[in-house]
C-alpha cells in the first residue's frame, strides 16, 4: 500500500538515489549548453533549492506538532530559483505560493537578509514575520521588491501588468514618485491551472493588447506548469498550443528541472523583455511533489506509478546530476550540503516556533489602513497655469453649473496640481466619458495622462492597483456601477488587502470613479440603473463617497485625491448619474441645484456631513439621490406639519463621524433614514444599527425594494420617491 505522507519518502529517496547514483536522465543534452555559467552560481542556486526543500519538509513536520499553519509547498518548483538569481532586486516580483526557491535565491542579493527565518516566522504565524506579521503565509519583502500575494487563482496578474505598464509611462512623464528604475521589468508567476482563470486571461490579454497597440509592457509571465490543478490534470500541450504562437507575446519554454537550460532560457527572457519592453510568456515545465498541500491525499486521484514517476523526476535529483556531471561537487559533497542545510532549517524553525503571535483584534486590525507617507502636497496651480488650461472656461467658473461640469473643472485642477495623477477607463479620453465628465482632458494633458482602457473592468482596477503601487495616484473610471461586479475581487481580494497582508509596507492608493445609482433617464434598465452599494459595505479600509450636488462633488473629489496622495487610501467615488445634469430642485429652471465652482482651496473632509434646516420634530438622514428627493419632500412635509425639519446629507458612507451625528440628532423626536439602495444590505441598515442604541427618538428606514430596476416609466416604482418620502415622514411624525 502506498504511503499517504510522501514528504518523508521524497526526503529519503533523495538520499538513497544520490548515494546509489540512481539519478534521472536529462530530458535534453546538457553538454550542448556552452554558455559561461559560473560554478558558484550553479552551486548557489542548488543550495537555494535544497533550502527550499527543507523548509517544505519542516513545515510538514511542524504541522504535525500543531505549530505550522501552512503546507502548500514549493517542492517540484525549485527551478524558479534561477529567476531569483538572474533578475536584480530592482525588478518587482509578484510571486505565487510555490516560490520558496526564488525567494531564497533573491535574498542573497540583500546582505544581512534572513529568508529562512522570515519564511519560518510566516509559516508559524508569528507577529515577528517581517512582511505580514502573522496575518497570512506569504512570500514578500519590501527590500526585495516582492509584494505579498494571497491570490491562489492568478488574480494578481492584472495588477502586475498595470505595474509593468506604469514603469515606462513614469519615465515618459519624468515622475519622481516611481519606486523602481526606468529600465526595470516585472516578474509574475502562477501555475498552469491558474492560467484558466478569468483574471489571468484578463492580465495576459491586456498585456498583449497594449503591446499590439505599440505600448510598452515589460513583464515576464512565469507559468510554472506541473500539469495539475489540485486533482485536475492540465490537458497535454494545452499551454503550448494556446501561447506559443500568440501575437505580441514572446513564448519561451524551458525544462524547469534542468538548471542549465533554465539559466540559458531565463537569460534570454530577461534580455528580450528588458530591451524590447514587451511581454514574455515563460513556460516552465516541471512536476509537483508532496501533493497540492499537506491535507491533499494524492492517492485518491493518482496512481502509485504516477506519483513515483513524478518523485523520480525531482528537480533536486536533476540538479545533483548536473553538478556531478560538471564535476563541481561529488555526491558525498552534495549529501553533506543536504544534511547541513537540514540542520540549519530545523534549528531556525525551532527558534521561530517560540516567537510571539498576534494576541488581540487591535493588533490584527492595525495594518488595515496604510501608512501615511512623507510626501508634501504639491502647490496649487497658479492663476496663469489655470487660465491657460481652462481657456474660455476660466471666466465661467463663477457661473452656476451642474455636477458633471463642475467635476470636469475639478479634474483639470487636480491634473494640474498633482503630476503623478493619471485618468483612465473606458471611453475617458476622446469621448470624455459617457457623461462628459472627462471631456477635453486629453487635449489639455495628453494621452500619457488621460487614456482609454480595453473594455475590461478587471484590467482597469488591476491597472489602478499597479499604478498606485508605483507611486501614482490613479483616478480610474468604471463606466457603470453594475459593471463593478465584473471585477470586484480586484478591490476586495487584491487592492484592499495589500496594506493588511504587508503590515503597511506596501500600498495601492487610487480613486475609483463610478457613475451609478438609479433615477437616470436615457440609459435604462438594471445595468445602467443599478442601486446597490452593498459590494462596498464590508470591505475594510476603503472610503466610499457619494456627493449629491456639484459643489460637494468638487470638494469631496479634492479630498479623495489628497487622501490617496498623503494617506495612501482607496476611495470609491460614486457619482449619481441622475444628478450629473440636474439643475432644478422644485420647479423647472429654478436652477437651485446648480452651483458655482468652489475656490481652489476648499474641500470637505472625510466623514463631514451636511446639515440643512432646523427643528426637532423630524430629521431625515440620506445621501445622493435620496438627499435630493428628501430636499424636494422637505417643503411638502413642513407645509403639512407647519414646523421645520432637518435633513442631513451624509456625503461619506464610510468613516462617518457617529459621535457628531448622534449629537446632532439626539434631540429629534423622529428620524427617517432614506436610502435609495435595496433595503437588504444597504448602508442605511448600518446607519440604523449604529445610532439606534444611542438615541431616544423613533427611527425608521425607508429604502428601495429588493428588486432589480426595469426600463421605461416603471423604473422608479420600486424606489423611494418624493411622495413616498413625504408619506413615510408624515406617518412617522403622526405615529
Amino acid at each position: 500500500m502506498i504511503s499517504i505522507d510522501r514528504s518523508k519518502i521524497i526526503d529519503k529517496n533523495f538520499i538513497e538515489f544520490l548515494s546509489n547514483e540512481k539519478l534521472p536522465k536529462s530530458k535534453i543534452d546538457s553538454l550542448y549548453i556552452s554558455e559561461d555559467i559560473p560554478k558558484d552560481d550553479l552551486i548557489g542556486i542548488f543550495e537555494s533549492q535544497v533550502l527550499s526543500r527543507h523548509i517544505d519538509l519542516s513545515a510538514r513536520k511542524y504541522k504535525e506538532k500543531g505549530i505550522c499553519h501552512y503546507t502548500i509547498s514549493s517542492s517540484g518548483h525549485e527551478g524558479n530559483a534561477v529567476f531569483g538569481n538572474i533578475f536584480p532586486l530592482s525588478d518587482m516580483a509578484f510571486l505565487h505560493y510555490r516560490s520558496g526557491a526564488f525567494f531564497l535565491e533573491r535574498s542573497k542579493k540583500l546582505p544581512g537578509s534572513t529568508p529562512i527565518f522570515d519564511t519560518a516566522l510566516s509559516l508559524v504565524a508569528s507577529k515577528d514575520d517581517p512582511i505580514s506579521s502573522g496575518r497570512h503565509k506569504v512570500f514578500g519583502s519590501k527590500e526585495l521588491n516582492i509584494p505579498p500575494q494571497t491570490s491562489t487563482i492568478a488574480s494578481h496578474l492584472p495588477k502586475a501588468v498595470g505595474f509593468a505598464f506604469s514603469i515606462d509611462r513614469g519615465r515618459d512623464l519624468k515622475l519622481k514618485e516611481n519606486v523602481v528604475n526606468n529600465d526595470s521589468v516585472v516578474l509574475c508567476s502562477f501555475g498552469d491551472a491558474g492560467i484558466n482563470h478569468a483574471t489571468a486571461l484578463s492580465g495576459i490579454n491586456t498585456a498583449s493588447y497594449i503591446s499590439y497597440m505599440g505600448g510598452n509592457v515589460p513583464i515576464i509571465f512565469m507559468c510554472e506548469d506541473n500539469e495539475l490543478g489540485i486533482s485536475v490534470p492540465t490537458p497535454d500541450f494545452w499551454i503550448e498550443h494556446n501561447y506559443q504562437n500568440k501575437k505580441n507575446l514572446k513564448y519561451i519554454q524551458s525544462d524547469g528541472r534542468n538548471l542549465l537550460e533554465m539559466i540559458v532560457k531565463v537569460r534570454e527572457a530577461e534580455a528580450y523583455c528588458r530591451k524590447k519592453r514587451s511581454p514574455v510568456f515563460f513556460h516552465m515545465k516541471t512536476v509537483r511533489l508532496m501533493g497540492h498541500a499537506g491535507s491533499d491525499i494524492e492517492t485518491v486521484y493518482r496512481s502509485k506509478n504516477e506519483i513515483e514517476k513524478s518523485e523520480f523526476d525531482d528537480p533536486l535529483l536533476h540538479s545533483a546530476r548536473i553538478i556531478i556531471e560538471k564535476q563541481l561537487l561529488s555526491k558525498d559533497d552534495i549529501l553533506k550540503l543536504y544534511e547541513v542545510n537540514r540542520k540549519k532549517v530545523d534549528c531556525v524553525f525551532e527558534s521561530a516556533s517560540f516567537r510571539p503571535k498576534l494576541k488581540s483584534k487591535e493588533e490584527i486590525m492595525s495594518s488595515i489602513l496604510p501608512n501615511k507617507n512623507d510626501r508634501t502636497l504639491p502647490n496649487l496651480p497658479s492663476d496663469q497655469t489655470r487660465k491657460a488650461l481652462f481657456n474660455k472656461d476660466f471666466d465661467r467658473l463663477e457661473l452656476k453649473h451642474s455636477m458633471s461640469k463642475l467635476l470636469n473643472y475639478c479634474l483639470v485642477d487636480i491634473l494640474a496640481q498633482y503630476p503623478n495623477t493619471v485618468i483612465f477607463g473606458e471611453d475617458v479620453s476622446r469621448k470624455g466619458g459617457v457623461y462628459g465628465v472627462t471631456a477635453g482632458l486629453v487635449k489639455k494633458f495628453g494621452y500619457k495622462r488621460v487614456f482609454d482602457s480595453p473594455l475590461d473592468e478587471t484590467s482597469i482596477i488591476g491597472f489602478g492597483i499597479g499604478f498606485g503601487m508605483n507611486g501614482y495616484v490613479p483616478i480610474i473610471e468604471i463606466q457603470f456601477l453594475a459593471y463593478f461586479h465584473n471585477a470586484e475581487d480586484q478591490l476586495r481580494g487584491e487592492a484592499s488587502t495589500l496594506s493588511f497582508f504587508s503590515n503597511r509596507k506596501f500600498s495601492n492608493p487610487m480613486i475609483i470613479r463610478v457613475p451609478g445609482l438609479a433615477y437616470q433617464k436615457g440609459f435604462g434598465g438594471h445595468f445602467h440603473n443599478d442601486n446597490s452599494l452593498s459590494i462596498f459595505k464590508d470591505i475594510p479600509g476603503i472610503i466610499v463617497a457619494v456627493p449629491s450636488n456639484g459643489e460637494d462633488a468638487v470638494k469631496m473629489m479634492r479630498t479623495a485625491v489628497k487622501e490617496a496622495f498623503l494617506n495612501q487610501r482607496i476611495i470609491i467615488f460614486i457619482e449619481p448619474i441622475a444628478l450629473y445634469n440636474q439643475k432644478d430642485l422644485y420647479e423647472k429652471k429654478d436652477n437651485l441645484w446648480t452651483k458655482s465652482y468652489p475656490k481652489i482651496n476648499e474641500n470637505i473632509t472625510v466623514g463631514e456631513f451636511g446639515l440643512f434646516g432646523s427643528g426637532n420634530e423630524l430629521t431625515i438622514i440620506s445621501y445622493g439621490n435620496g438627499f435630493y428627493l428628501s430636499m424636494k419632500a422637505k417643503r411638502k412635509i413642513e407645509e403639512k406639519i407647519n414646523k421645520k425639519i432637518k435633513i442631513i446629507d451624509l456625503r461619506w458612507l464610510t468613516d462617518i463621524n457617529y459621535s457628531k451625528l448622534i449629537k446632532e440628532i439626539e434631540q429629534s423626536k423622529k428620524i427617517l433614514i432614506v436610502d435609495e439602495c435595496r433595503k437588504s444590505g444597504c448602508f442605511g441598515e448600518s446607519i440604523f444599527n449604529n445610532i439606534s442604541s444611542s438615541i431616544n427618538g423613533i427611527i425608521k428606514l425607508h429604502a428601495a425594494e429588493d428588486s432589480f430596476i426595469t426600463i421605461g416609466d416603471s423604473s422608479t416604482y420600486t424606489l423611494p420617491s418624493v411622495i413616498s418620502i413625504a408619506e413615510e415622514a408624515l406617518a412617522l411624525i403622526n405615529a
